[in-house]
């Protein structure tokens, strides 16, 4: 799995009448939630094992996201960098990053343009020839909810997903949603308010914001994320600008597109050149104008597949702000309104071809694009403006793709065959596919122990909580095709016990039992040990008198300090494991003259 730098940059823009709003997380104070980190534990690691990671730091769990096996903490005051880089240094952990936030400034409004100029410009009276759209092509907007009154709207809600507080609570509390969602999907031909891309798709309104703010974080839009493609969402359409990603974002994009649907993001509106890299999970959208110029407000740069509309889009708008039209309705800027645009031409054509991998759309869209700017790829328009008519008659005329029966290659690349383990360790195991791997599961003694989604696939192992003894490891890799393949069976040897040895031997080699000895004499000692030997030590009628750590063990003794007379010399060995032995001999001194 991808592991960049763990900074999110968004922004969730609109002009609405009189006001244009601007999210963003470029790094000044207020930005973040410096006191929440989001841990991604490495596939295997027990409950035991978790709890006392963040007992020892100190860490009071707030939230989860299961899927992606991702937990969200609170930090003590003042100590995030200290405990980030602590969980980033430890084995057990995937990925650590803080849990970012977005937050809300104001700019002069833009100029009022007319409505809904942007349909017939990418052609869409000629796509709905083509393609109206499907009920069951679902379309998630993740956003501040949707007004669940609107007339052009609530025919075709979906019971909705409040990711702050996980209830069915999707009431748009700042209007952004409906706006958005407007934009996507309104119901069309009802001669009623505005008409919208995706006439027949259902959306699926996902409140990501905290309430009464124009807030999110990633742990929000990550949740989001999840269910949506859990309920079977084809398109995400996600307008906040998500430029350099997260880890957590990328592996819940990962999940969803891995459920055969696309994400979709703004670019943002910062006004300016953005150097980020492309995003492979996300298809990034940057703004236009009636003029198919870039709109001043849209950020661009190496980050932006596409470009949509953007300026003066007529949609939706909760009942609190509505105009003199028939009910709620006005016009808004942004690449908050480019986003669901596309979304909604995604949506259109799953619904022309339902066979179409999630590839093969987002090729659909970026090759039928009308290339604005710099011949082929540029870093304002991306491959080029959406053209609705031309990208439906490609995947009207795309055949299905050919079906994948190859499995994947997978293999066990640590630890070896054989190897002996103990302690904590890392199994890792290498997979690849022609199309994409799915998911890796690991099997010990062939039950499932643990299930990893992302490359690098990883399984970290508490060998202290198994007996010792003998074990195989295997693994499974799937593909998104769901064709199988297992790997090589290897064993290993689990050894946490040291094993019992025998103790050490000793003799006293000099001087000889019973022997008489004066003056300066040299004690000497073998001796000899399965683990090794870490000292020998000397004494003198139970007396210690000097320790030895090399071999030859040896004691220069001055017999002169005791009274002439019978004493015990007494020598003790110890191994590297602590097991001890000795021996005994008496000796005779005698030191008067003779």
């Amino acid at each position: 799995m991808p592991k960049p730098n763990p900074k999110i940059i968004a922004t969730f823009t609109l002009i609405l009448i009189t006001t244009y709003m601007v999210l963003s997380t470029n790094p000044v104070a207020g930005n973040s939630k410096t006191r929440e980190l989001i841990i991604r534990f490495k596939p295997g690691t027990n409950e035991h094992s978790k709890t006392k990671l963040l007992t020892s730091l100190s860490l009071q769990k707030i939230d989860e996201i299961p899927k992606i096996q991702s937990i969200i903490v609170k930090v003590p005051e003042n100590a995030i960098q200290k405990v980030k880089y602590a969980l980033s240094h430890n084995p057990m952990i995937d990925y650590v990053e803080e849990n970012f936030e977005i937050s809300l400034a104001q700019i002069p409004n833009d100029k009022y343009y007319s409505k809904q100029w942007h349909l017939p410009k990418i052609q869409a009276p000629d796509a709905w020839d083509i393609s109206l759209g499907e009920p069951n092509i679902i379309i998630a907007i993740l956003d501040t909810g949707v007004d669940p009154n609107h007339p052009d709207l609530s025919g075709k809600l979906l019971e909705g997903y409040n990711a702050y507080d996980d209830s069915n609570n999707v009431t748009d509390d700042l209007s952004h949603g409906t706006i958005v969602a407007g934009a996507a999907s309104a119901i069309t031909n009802n001669s009623l308010g505005i008409s919208a891309l995706a006439w027949k798709n259902q959306i699926l309104p996902i409140k990501v914001n905290i309430p009464k703010t124009g807030y999110t974080t990633i742990s929000l839009l990550a949740k989001g994320l999840i269910y949506a493609a859990d309920k079977g969402a084809k398109v995400a359409s996600m307008s906040w600008g998500i430029f350099n990603g997260s880890s957590t974002l990328n592996v819940a994009a990962k999940y969803f597109i891995d459920k055969g649907g696309v994400v979709i993001a703004a670019a943002g509106n910062t006004e300016k050149f953005e150097n980020y890299t492309d995003n492979p999970y996300i298809i990034t959208v940057s703004a236009t104008n009636s003029s198919d110029k870039m709109a001043y407000f849209s950020s661009y740069g190496p980050y932006v597949d596409l470009s949509a509309p953007g300026v003066g889009i007529f949609t939706t708008i909760p009942g609190w702000q509505a105009t003199s039209y028939d009910y709620a309705y006005g016009s808004a800027s942004g690449t908050s309104l480019s986003t669901p645009i596309v979304a909604g031409l995604a949506a259109l054509i799953f619904s022309a071809n339902p066979n179409l991998t999630p590839t093969q759309v987002e090729q659909i869209l970026e090759t039928t694009a009308v290339d604005l700017g710099s011949p082929g790829y540029d870093i304002y328009y991306g491959w080029g403006r959406i053209n609705a008519s031309k990208a439906l008659r490609m995947a009207a005329g795309t055949p299905p793709p050919p079906q994948d029966t190859t499995p994947p290659n997978v293999a066990i690349t640590h630890p070896k065959d054989g190897a002996t383990v103990s302690a904590s360790i890392t199994v890792t195991v290498d997979a690849k596919d022609n199309v994409a791997v799915s998911k890796v599961e690991l099997y010990k003694n062939d039950v499932l122990f643990a299930v990893d989604f992302d490359a690098p696939y990883e399984f970290y192992w508490d060998t202290t909580c198994d007996p010792d003894g003998q074990y195989t490891l295997y693994a499974k890799a799937y593909d998104t095709s769901g064709n199988v393949a297992t790997s090589n069976t290897i064993t290993v040897k689990v050894a946490n016990t040291p094993k019992e040895v025998n103790p050490p031997t000793i003799k006293i080699t000099q001087p000889i039992n019973g022997s008489t000895v004066s003056k300066i004499i040299d004690i000497t000692v073998s001796a000899y040990g399965e683990s090794g030997i870490s000292k020998v030590e000397f004494y003198i009628n139970d007396k210690l008198l000097a320790t030895d750590t090399t071999e030859p063990y040896t004691y220069r003794w001055n017999t002169r300090s005791v009274k002439d007379g019978w004493h015990t010399i007494t020598a003790k060995a110890y191994d590297s494991l602590g097991n001890m032995a000795q021996t005994s001999i008496k000796v005779y001194v005698s030191n008067k003259k003779q």
